[in-house]
């Protein structure tokens, strides 16, 4: 059997800070040629976990797309001498909780949120394509807000009802930088909650009061994550689309266009990177807000 972690890539954009980067590998799929979550919505676009590491403690965020990818993260943070592991969840969706198994001797943290979408969805999870079985769920639940420390390191997760609505973040208030999960995405962010897509934008609106000076989400460019993330521009960028997305004058524009087009300032200034799959993505969305609009 073919190793599905062979183009994991492994980066490091700030110290005791890991990036577990795998897809946007043109024409490659791991899975199978028939349309799957796996291959369409998280190795095509390029999905990351991160891990905090200090001395002998470690926290993971989100457990990757399949079980050999979680357990490549797990083997690289006891390699480095993590012997006390914890993960935390950034919500329930399939590409982030994929490789929970690998992890249930641990404690792993999520909202309680997340821990009751994912008892709703279990039965579609555990017979999906590919299947999660079983689907592991998180043994640590809380509301809002929870403080941790990882080796002395000050972490901070909170919720942010953004793409879903159990979206938990990571916020590092030392080095002002924030894990973001799938609240924020690049190229554009994927539309999963079309009807709650002005919830969406009022709490991107919230997001960008907070002190940040840079960004990593789970997708994105692997070369701007290696290099220490976004700007908060990439709230901006994100915000704005979703709010010309449901300016019925703005789609018909969008509808004309490319999203290359669309979005040509945010490209122009650097807050987002252009991916061509994104154009589909984007199609969806467009597709996805109508309906919710009743169009």
């Amino acid at each position: 059997m073919p190793d599905i972690t062979a183009t994991l890539r492994i980066l490091e954009p700030y110290p005791g800070l890991f990036a577990y980067y795998d897809g946007r590998i043109e024409g490659k799929r791991l899975h199978s040629n028939a349309p799957n979550w796996l291959d369409d919505g998280a190795y095509s676009l390029g999905i990351a976990s991160y891990a905090i590491v200090e001395g002998s403690e470690a926290l993971v965020y989100d457990t990757h797309m399949s079980l050999p990818h979680a357990r490549a993260i797990r083997a690289h943070v006891e390699s480095l001498g993590a012997t006390s592991i914890r993960v935390v969840l950034s919500h329930w969706h399939t590409d982030h909780i994929a490789g929970n198994e690998v992890f249930v001797d641990c404690e792993i943290i999520a909202l309680r949120l997340t821990a009751e979408t994912l008892v709703r969805n279990r039965e579609e999870l555990e017979t999906g394509n590919p299947q999660i079985f079983p689907v592991v769920m998180p043994n640590r639940l809380f509301d809002e807000r929870l403080d941790l420390e990882v080796g002395g390191r000050r972490v901070e997760l909170h919720h942010f009802d953004i793409h879903s609505a159990d979206g938990n973040v990571i916020w590092l208030p030392a080095e002002k930088l924030l894990l973001a999960g799938d609240t924020l995405e690049d190229t554009v962010t994927y539309v999963s909650e079309p009807e709650h897509v002005t919830t969406h934008i009022r709490e991107l609106l919230r997001m960008r009061e907070w002190p940040i000076q840079r960004i990593l989400p789970n997708h994105g460019d692997p070369e701007r994550i290696a290099a220490g993330g976004y700007t908060a521009e990439l709230i901006d960028a994100n915000r704005r689309y979703l709010q010309r997305l449901v300016d019925p004058q703005e789609r018909e524009r969008a509808e004309a266009m490319s999203l290359k087009d669309f979005i040509a300032d945010d490209l122009a200034s650097g807050a987002v990177v252009y991916f061509e799959p994104y154009e589909a993505i984007h199609r969806k969305n467009m597709s996805e807000i109508k309906s919710a609009q009743g169009v």
